[in-house]
């Protein structure tokens, strides 16, 4: 007796047939199984594909599977699951090599078996498809036949009973599926959730077809609770942790993300329902699951905790009628400050684009009509009650959320009363999460609206007045800002909203006040617009108020086109040759939604392009006028010699040096193929301004001239004539604008008879000695040797509590107010290492 003790049992007479056909007898084994029914032939296959794992009988076992497939057995579905187990997975009886060599000889049979049942192994057929593909150049192979059929089984429906979902919905190859079943047990057991949930399975791709959505839309509505599956589904995968997913695939490997594919495809299919729902929750759901798919592991990240379903859900927001389209514009326009994969970014231009088309207008204007109010009344201010305490929740100038408590008897603390915490904390947990909403929509806000001032978008009167002047939330960032009214004639009039009687007016820096007219149009004020004297005059103003702005409008650089680069034509080399911390300049670029491959130890690391497109004016359709984006080139540096030198544990760089920025377009109407490099000559002035200033950013806080410590790091360190070079030359136009802005501060400082502003140069007059504080770097010099002085200050105690305009630029203004403020009182510096420095300079 041979064979196997199998699902179907022993097959008698088959190791006498396999022993002849090893000894060349070829055909043997053939006519043996022509004398089997369909259990022998099922049994004797079991055991020939056990044996074909062997490469020296694999042909001989291959000629028996072979005549088994031709038979077409009825095979079970316990029978199909043992043959797809030995192929592919953990306790695969074939490694990667053995199934390569094999895979045509002893996949179709088990290809034929899942043919013929119902509820098959859908995870490990999958599995089995990939090794179809990243196989099917081989020669003589049938890969592309087999991917084929298994293609037809993937996309198969499966009969289901109700209270009985399909193994492969929920399955357990990740931490999702078993969560959601353990959690909606009795939800998901409803009649018609298994056949609704089934058909969600079978999306295998971003998009859905009209048909997939009709049907969908048939099943959910006969499903029992069927909005209840959709939203409990879609809010567990919005709260799923990335984790390491288990994959069927050769190697036993596993990506970490939220889902794995079976469920993967089952969350893509939940989000095209979900748009399909009138419910209000579902669209912003929605938004939510794009949030958390598409931001990386960890939070942040080009590498997205699961793109396959950011990407669905990027293109379902892109898909919803116009009705909903200002919801799915404003989640799509919360997205790309957070997603910055290139692929997830370029799906969520797109979308926007189709869904305001649809719409009838620009994204940028549905965004605007779709910014909640947050039951914030008129003066920003939302009253809730907590028992006997009224929470204060209010929004002021510059766009900053701030929440208080008042008492029965009238007194206002800043924080909830030990009462409150105790016994009503439910409500008090309710009412800072509320707080934390509208802190939230302020960011998102003031990045809108630096959007519309990078872009120059005008609006009508009327729709500035509604959206921004007169709203609850958007107003408190926008009454900070300066705008400028036009009548159509070319003339402006600049100014910050005043409320006067019958709507409102901007007024000027001199005070004086020109009403908003109902035939204006309206723009934020930009200083490359403006003449010097005006941005000098707004200046003075903002600073003589105190006034700061949600960020920086009135102080923010400009960058013409300088004589050099009309020279180098295409490129800008004015922020070229530079070394930056990677790390920090990558976050910084990400940040400002610059987009691109990562530099590293590993193939294609060494060098990589930062790709930005900059803002389109928020009133331009989509297919009118230009679109622009700048090309930001970096490459990998050595660090040098020392313990800190090479990769960090994942490979990636520490260092990088700052190359050419390049400018394209294309016309609105054309593809994302069509962009075209430009002379810097014909690039928009506030496009080529804006761009620059970012570059700025990136050089003034991640240079390695900016840290102070980076002279003392010992013999190893390495660019210690750049450090030198770039942290006491010339001044950048970010250094520039700091330092008038120390000119107009520092007279109102307690130290204003101790320093002196010079070309590039804070200088201090301490008791002990004077000290030159570097406008760009922070980095301080002894007089009169010019020896360097290591200050490190805590500049959360920044500058004696001086007012600062702004702190965009990480920071350089508050530190260097704050080493000033110490250098002047020199002889109370307790600091050991300041005082040891200053005792080997005497």
């Amino acid at each position: 007796m041979g064979g196997m003790v199998g699902i179907t049992g022993p097959v008698s007479g088959l190791d006498d047939a396999w022993g002849r056909e090893l000894g060349g007898d070829e055909g043997a084994l053939v006519r043996f199984l022509e004398t089997l029914d369909g259990a022998g032939l099922r049994s004797a296959a079991l055991t020939l594909h056990r044996r074909a794992a062997d490469k020296e009988r694999r042909l001989a076992a291959a000629r028996g599977l072979a005549f088994v497939e031709a038979r077409e057995p009825d095979w079970t579905r316990e029978e199909s699951d043992l043959l797809l187990a030995r192929t592919i997975g953990p306790g695969a009886e074939y490694d990667s090599y053995g199934l390569r060599e094999g895979f045509s000889l002893v996949v179709p049979v088990v290809v034929a078996a899942a043919e013929r049942v119902a509820g098959y192994d859908r995870a490990r057929l999958r599995a089995l498809r990939k090794v179809a593909v990243d196989y099917r150049w081989s020669v003589g192979g049938r890969y592309e036949e087999l991917r084929d059929r298994i293609d037809v089984l993937l996309r198969r429906a499966e009969p289901v009973a109700d209270g009985e979902l399909p193994r492969h919905v929920l399955d357990g190859l990740d931490e999702y599926g078993p969560a959601m079943r353990a959690a909606h047990g009795e939800l998901l057991a409803g009649a018609g959730v298994a056949a609704f949930l089934a058909h969600c399975a079978l999306m295998d791709r971003p998009r859905a077809t009209r048909a997939w959505r009709t049907r969908a839309a048939h099943l959910l509505a006969a499903a029992e609770r069927g909005p209840d599956v959709v939203a409990a589904l879609l809010v567990g995968i919005a709260a799923q942790p990335s984790h390491r997913v288990f994959e069927l695939n050769l190697f036993g490997t596993g990506l970490r993300s939220l889902a794995g594919e079976s469920n993967t495809l089952l969350v893509r299919g939940l989000v095209w329902a979900a748009v399909g729902l009138p419910e209000e929750w579902a669209v912003p759901l929605v938004g939510s699951v794009a949030l958390h798919a598409g931001t990386g592991l960890g939070g942040s990240g080009g590498m997205c905790r699961s793109q396959s379903i950011a990407s669905a859900a990027v293109a379902a927001l892109g898909e919803c009628p116009a009705e909903r389209a200002e919801a799915a514009v404003a989640e799509l326009g919360r997205l790309p400050r957070k997603v910055v994969n290139r692929t997830v970014v370029k799906n969520i231009a797109k979308a926007r684009e189709a869904v305001s088309a649809r719409a009838g207008v620009t994204a940028s204007m549905l965004r605007e009509r779709a910014v909640p109010v947050l039951g914030l009344d008129g003066r920003g201010v939302r009253e809730i009650t907590v028992g006997a305490w009224t929470a204060e929740l209010s929004v002021r100038e510059p766009g900053a959320a701030a929440l208080s408590f008042r008492g029965p008897e009238g007194r206002v603390v800043k924080t909830a009363p030990k009462a409150l915490r105790e016994g009503r904390a439910q409500e008090v947990k309710a009412v800072r999460a509320a707080l934390r909403g509208v802190s939230a929509l302020l960011s998102e806000e003031r990045s809108r609206l630096e959007e519309h001032l990078a872009a120059g978008t005008t609006w009508p009167a009327a729709d500035w007045l509604r959206y921004y002047a007169d709203h609850p939330v958007t107003g408190a960032v926008a009454r900070a800002l300066v705008w400028e009214a036009g009548d159509g004639a070319g003339t402006w009039a600049a100014g910050l909203p005043e409320r006067v009687a019958g709507g409102w007016a901007l007024a000027d820096a001199d005070g004086t006040a020109r009403p908003v007219a109902a035939g204006d149009r309206v723009r934020l004020w930009h200083p490359l617009r403006a003449g010097d004297e005006d941005v000098a005059r707004w200046r003075a103003a903002l600073l003589d108020r105190e006034a700061r702005q949600p960020f920086r409008q009135v102080f923010r650089e400009v960058y013409p086109l300088t004589p050099a680069e009309r020279e180098t034509g295409s490129y800008s080399n004015r922020f070229a040759g530079h070394v930056l911390r990677y790390g920090q300049a990558r976050a910084l670029m990400t940040g400002r939604g610059w987009a691109g491959r990562h530099l590293g130890y590993f193939s294609d690391g060494y060098a990589a392009e930062m790709v930005k497109e900059l803002p389109v004016p928020g009133e331009r359709p989509a297919a009118e006028g230009w679109r622009w984006r700048a090309r930001f080139f970096v490459e990998l540096v050595e660090e040098g010699p020392g313990e800190a030198a090479g990769p960090g544990a994942d490979g990636a760089a520490r260092l990088c040096a700052t190359d050419q920025v390049r400018f394209e377009r294309r016309a609105g109407s054309a593809g994302p193929r069509a962009w075209e490099e430009v002379p810097l000559a014909e690039v928009e002035p506030l496009v080529l301004s804006e761009a620059l200033r970012d570059v700025d950013l990136f050089v003034g806080v991640a240079s390695v001239g900016a840290d102070p410590e980076w002279r003392d790091r010992g013999a190893d360190r390495a660019f210690g004539d750049y450090w030198r070079e770039w942290g006491f030359g010339e001044l950048s136009e970010s250094a520039r604008v700091r330092r008038e802005a120390l000119a107009r501060l520092l007279p109102r400082t307690r130290i204003a008879d101790r320093v002196e502003l010079t070309d590039r140069f804070l200088r201090v007059r301490g008791e002990l000695g004077a000290y030159r504080i570097h406008l760009g770097s922070g980095n301080v010099l002894r007089e009169p040797s010019d020896a360097y002085l290591c200050v490190v200050v805590d500049r959360s105690r920044a500058a004696g509590k001086v007012f600062l305009p702004f702190e965009e630029d990480g920071g350089m203004l508050s530190v260097i107010l704050s080493k000033a403020f110490l250098l002047a009182a020199d002889d109370r510096i307790t600091d050991a290492s300041i005082t040891a420095q200053l005792r080997r300079g005497r």
